[in-house]
């Protein structure tokens, strides 16, 4: 499930990160709303790299944008092979991809907690966000079910409905294929 996971996973993040990039394009050309530079600055901050003021390097600002949306995918990824699938799989996965950033942003100094920024910003931010979770989760989600149902749909299966005191799986049918 491992193998599986991390190259689908890797595959459907970067399928979210091209998707919000797209999603923010499109907004920017309607708001006026200028690039972030963000990534870069986080990227430089983690890796040690110099830095410098104003517009950052485009390259440096890419591989942190899609290198996070890639490994995160992975998660997503897991998630699906899990059983973990479907629109609130990936509102939750919104909350993952958000949070990542705020621990990255504010760990290294260049950001400060979303509870600070102003709310246009936030909305933005989030909205972007939940783009790439959905795409990322439709594609995770699509791949994961060529290989059938995970444990969890496994156990929801056993007794159809909202249902309290189904026991576990037998621990030969919990495990992925």
């Amino acid at each position: 499930m491992i193998t599986r996971a991390l190259r689908q996973g890797l595959l459907a993040g970067a399928a979210g990160g091209v998707a919000m990039t797209l999603a923010e394009k499109a907004e920017q050309a309607l708001t006026g709303r200028p690039d972030s530079y963000v990534p870069a600055r986080v990227l430089q901050r983690l890796t040690g790299l110099p830095e410098r003021p104003g517009t950052q390097p485009p390259p440096v600002n890419r591989a942190m944008h899609y290198g996070q949306a890639a490994l995160l995918g992975v998660l997503r990824s897991v998630m699906a092979q899990a059983g973990l699938r479907g629109p609130l799989a990936s509102a939750q996965f919104t909350v993952v991809r958000i949070t990542s950033d705020q621990i990255l942003e504010n760990a290294t100094g260049v950001g400060a907690p979303p509870s600070t920024w102003p709310r246009r910003e936030l909305v933005v931010d989030v909205l972007h966000k939940a783009v790439y979770a959905f795409v990322a989760g439709a594609v995770c989600d699509a791949l994961a079910a060529r290989g059938g149902p995970g444990p969890g749909q496994r156990h929801a299966a056993l007794r159809a409905g909202r249902r309290a005191g189904v026991g576990p799986l037998p621990r030969a049918s919990a495990h992925g294929r």
